[in-house]
């Protein structure tokens, strides 16, 4: 039973690390956020912070990331079922957009709760 679960989580393992470098390698926006995201975690351990400063800004920083990959998939999956422009499709790919932003908003909110007191 282990080694079946190990396999299990290993071939999980390789499906994720194959849709992180799709998404690196062909989205700029996954890029960018993932700088974002270094910074932001750099700076957070850097500064002077509480435990759970630290933790909500690490978490909210790669929460980003997770949101915009989900973005990516959303787009990817429209994309597959049409390439016409349908307003259902142009609808759930705003909503994913603005799925990334409110993330990002989070974490913009968060960093300025934390650094203003």
């Amino acid at each position: 039973m282990i080694i079946s679960e190990l396999k299990r989580w290993w071939r999980t393992w390789n499906w994720s690390w194959a849709g992180w470098r799709m998404a690196w390698q062909s989205e700029k926006s996954v890029r960018q956020w993932t700088v974002v995201c270094l910074l932001s975690c750099g700076l957070a351990l850097w500064l002077d912070l509480t435990g759970g400063e630290r933790a909500l800004l690490l978490a909210l920083s790669v929460l980003v990331v997770a949101s915009e990959l989900i973005n990516t998939a959303i787009e990817r999956t429209v994309d597959l079922i049409t390439q016409d422009i349908h307003p259902l499709a142009g609808q759930a790919k705003d909503a994913a957009s603005a799925f990334v932003v409110l993330t990002a908003l989070a974490g913009a909110v968060a960093w300025l709760a934390i650094l203003l007191g």
